[in-house]
């Protein structure tokens, strides 16, 4: 039997199962992974009257022996003769560490004399203090709670250190049997067991009898651990618990106390919730005609930080409890017309058009799938405005320009940019992504959408920015995962139209942002999906809104009436006020000059300035735009000219 005992050397390494605390951006708890609920907290952080409870009530002559209790074994079996009942144990804490740790839970006259050996074992290797702060963090407390931490907030809502002596009294008399003495549930058990407590405490010399008193009077105030996390938080914690489990397994994720620092920001995360449920009551107050809108209509929301791609907000849905795929990072939606800047950037990094670059828009016919049925796209209001520029197309989204170009830039080169500004969806080859008709995610459109205030750097969306063990080293730490899909030129051309399509296009209710603001819109075939991925200098953010079934959102619901006012409300929380800086950078090789918004043409004369209506300031690359000799001629007009 002796040389069946096990080693004693894991009590040294003592790695108990811990709590895996996520939280926000600012330290907010967002939600704890575990297997056994505990906080491993140090003896010095633990009030003495905390400890002096436990040794009263388990092992009042705990500093004076060496593991094993003789004159205790015989004081208890001489009380519990006297009460006709087992009213006291005669196991050391050192003998309850010893149990728990290294033996089985059998009861046997062999398992008892082991722990014996090993508690002495124990008592020898290990300083007191070392071995009681085992205990008091090893525990079982009852309602889940393993140690003293998790049951002081379990059952008040507070950290171990902040407990009072009557509280402490209450957990110290729980050890016996935890759910006979549950308070929540028999609270006058669970008083009675605090006062022998109170009573021992007094009698060891720990309190005095006037603390005891003062204790016993004291009303008990539970208040039950609960966690106060943002409203759709659920969606995002699924997408961050299925990458922690690739990296490190779901046993050490649950086990090993893990603190994990999100992107997210807990209270921009509640004002999206809470902004997208606006938007969807004041969806169905427009169309109450139609009963099932309500039962099938959903919602998706992504914000990250334009510069490193960290996920602040992320709406996957409605209600997490009915249905758990998430529609901002799951779900293949039509983009419509805000898959037109990718369509257009690749053209314009090829050189083949400019923002003032003029085509004819007019009614097409291209061959089909079908000979005998050619491919004739329409307008979204089926009319047409005969010759216009590039940026007059974008901002009133002209789905004839945007296929005239993707004919002219071919559909391998949009394909080929898509992928590197972070569209990784498959998209066929057919001339229809042109209006957006294939299935990308929310996330990959507002990754493609960071080329643009980033100067042609594609940011990924990522959730994580440190993780560190409980001992407060880093493990890992996160940086921005760029990527250098467009140049900077081009980039910033299609920030300017961008800036256009808000200003005087579909975009314009997110003109009430107050800053410089970039977007475009999305309207499918019916008003099925209603989209705006728009950014600031600091945040990118999609709004998607549509239907499970398929089925149209209701009439006149486009991105511009649908999604774009809740984009905007909620964009309104991401804006620093405090900011010195919120305009866009403008790249070297960029020139600004004035164009006319009919012909395309540099305006190079003062009568031509006076025609201010038709008069448009376009980003241009500098190679494109001829020497203006005149000085002259933008001085006097007190004209903004720069080239960078």
């Amino acid at each position: 039997m002796l040389l069946d005992l096990p080693e004693i050397s894991s009590i040294n390494s003592y790695r108990p199962k811990q709590v895996t605390e996520v939280l926000d951006r600012n330290g907010v708890p967002l939600a704890y992974w575990y297997e056994e609920r505990r906080w491993v907290v140090p003896l010095s952080v633990m009030p003495e009257f905390l400890k002096d409870a436990f040794l009263a009530a388990e092992d009042a002559r705990f500093y004076e022996h060496p593991g094993i209790d003789f004159l205790g074994i015989i004081r208890a079996f001489i009380k519990n003769i006297e009460a006709g009942t087992i009213i006291q144990g005669a196991s050391t804490i050192t003998q309850q560490v010893t149990r728990a740790l290294l033996l089985s839970p059998e009861r046997s006259w062999s398992r008892k004399i082991k722990e014996a050996i090993l508690a002495w074992k124990i008592d020898h290797v290990l300083t007191k203090d070392e071995i009681l702060e085992i205990y008091l963090n090893h525990i079982y407390l009852g309602e889940g709670a393993y140690g003293v931490e998790a049951a002081s907030r379990t059952y008040f809502n507070k950290n171990v250190w902040d407990l009072t002596l009557s509280e402490a009294a209450l957990l110290a008399g729980l050890t016996q049997a935890p759910s006979k003495y549950n308070p929540l549930k028999h609270f006058d058990r669970a008083k009675r067991r605090q006062l022998y407590v109170l009573r021992r405490m007094a009698e060891e010399g720990f309190i005095t009898e006037e603390e005891m008193r003062d204790a016993i009077d004291e009303p008990i105030r539970f208040q039950k651990f609960k966690l106060d996390t943002p409203k759709g938080i659920e969606y995002f914690l699924q997408d961050l618990r299925k990458d922690l489990v690739r990296r490190y397994g779901e046993e050490e994720l649950y086990t090993r106390g893990f603190i994990i620092k999100t992107t997210l920001d807990a209270s921009l995360q509640e004002r999206a919730y809470s902004e997208v449920q606006k938007g969807i009551k004041k969806l169905l107050s427009r169309h109450p005609e139609d009963k099932s809108l309500k039962k099938h209509v959903r919602a998706a929301l992504l914000a990250m930080r334009a510069e490193t791609g960290e996920v602040l907000a992320m709406v996957g849905g409605l209600d997490f409890s009915k249905n758990k795929f998430n529609l901002a990072t799951q779900a293949l939606i039509q983009p419509g017309s805000a898959f037109k800047p990718v369509v257009y950037s690749a053209a314009m990094e090829r050189g083949l058009i400019l923002p003032n670059t003029l085509l004819v828009d007019e009614p097409i016919s291209l061959p089909g799938l079908d000979p005998e049925n050619p491919w004739e796209p329409e307008n979204f209001d089926q009319t047409y405005m005969g010759p216009i520029t590039i940026r007059t197309a974008l901002e009133h989204s002209r789905n004839v320009i945007a296929v005239k170009v993707a004919r002219l830039v071919g559909v391998d080169a949009i394909r080929e940019l898509a992928k590197k500004m972070g569209i990784l969806s498959p998209i066929p080859r057919n001339l229809s992504i042109a209006l957006g008709s294939q299935g990308v995610k929310l996330s990959e459109l507002v990754q493609a959408y960071s080329t643009f205030p980033n100067l042609g750097k594609s940011v990924r969306p990522q959730l994580l920015l440190s993780i560190e063990d409980r001992s407060g080293n880093v493990l890992e730490s996160f940086t921005p995962v760029k990527k250098q899909a467009l140049s900077k030129v081009t980039s910033y051309e299609m920030l300017h139209l961008l800036e256009g399509v808000v200003q005087h296009g579909t975009g314009r209710r997110a003109r009430a942002l107050g800053v410089p603001v970039g977007g475009k819109t999305g309207t499918t075939n019916d008003y099925r999906d209603a989209l705006f991925i728009g950014f600031t200098r600091d945040v990118v953010c999609g709004v998607w809104l549509g239907r499970d079934d398929r089925k149209s959102l209701g009439r006149l619901e486009t991105g511009g009436r649908a999604a774009c006012p809740v984009w905007t409300s909620f964009m309104k929380w991401t804006i620093d006020k405090s900011s010195e800086q919120m305009e866009f950078d403008v790249p070297q090789g960029i020139v600004v000059v004035p164009v006319n918004k009919r012909t395309g043409e540099i305006v190079t004369s003062l009568r031509d300035l006076n025609q201010k209506k038709n008069i448009v300031w376009e980003a241009l690359p500098q190679s494109a735009v001829p020497e203006i000799k005149s000085s002259r001629f933008f001085r006097d007009f007190n004209l903004f000219f720069w080239q960078r």
